[in-house]
């Protein structure tokens, strides 16, 4: 039995000594979180955020997760020099600098939602995971703004809900 108690406290030791790694390189924060709906079951949404980046080292959004849409993937808007902005998937992810921040926000970077399992009412929230390299996986509740406009948050204007923007990959 001796073993054992003295086996769990060096695990414990062992996991007390780790734990200010994990927190250095789990120095992302999210706020300011909200997602919009460009229609019901089946169609598109997207979600907008803040990250800010608390750390001594870069890290980088690598991709996000939920069971409200069929997919979700991290999207930016590229101007295709016609006058019309297309919306890309970006594989590579966001960059979040040392002692940073980056902006998901509308007419730019954001996390799209293809295929809604569900309507996204306004006042309504949902889980969504956000996977960094290095901070690992941060779960975060999402409330639903269908009436935000890009000056309550500032936010850039564009959405998916048309103004000449164009889906593709």
């Amino acid at each position: 039995m001796n073993v054992l108690r003295t086996f769990c406290a060096a695990a414990a030791a062992t996991l007390a000594l780790s734990l200010p790694l994990f927190a250095q390189e789990g120095a992302i924060g999210v706020h300011d979180a909200y997602a919009r709906a460009a229609g019901g079951v089946g169609k598109s949404g997207a979600v907008f955020l803040m990250l800010d980046n608390t750390g001594p080292a870069d890290d980088r959004l690598i991709a996000a997760k939920s069971d409200v849409a069929k997919l979700v993937e991290l999207h930016t808007h590229k101007d295709m020099g016609d006058g019309v902005m297309k919306m890309i998937h970006v594989e590579e992810g966001f960059v979040i600098p040392a002692a940073g921040n980056h902006a998901l926000m509308r007419g730019g970077d954001h996390v799209m939602l293809m295929g809604l399992t569900r309507d996204l009412a306004d006042g309504d929230s949902f889980p969504l995971t956000l996977v960094f390299e290095k901070s690992g996986e941060i779960m975060i509740d999402v409330t639903v703004d269908n009436m935000r406009k890009p000056e309550d948050g500032g936010m850039m204007q564009g959405d998916h809900a048309g103004h000449g923007m164009k889906h593709g990959g």
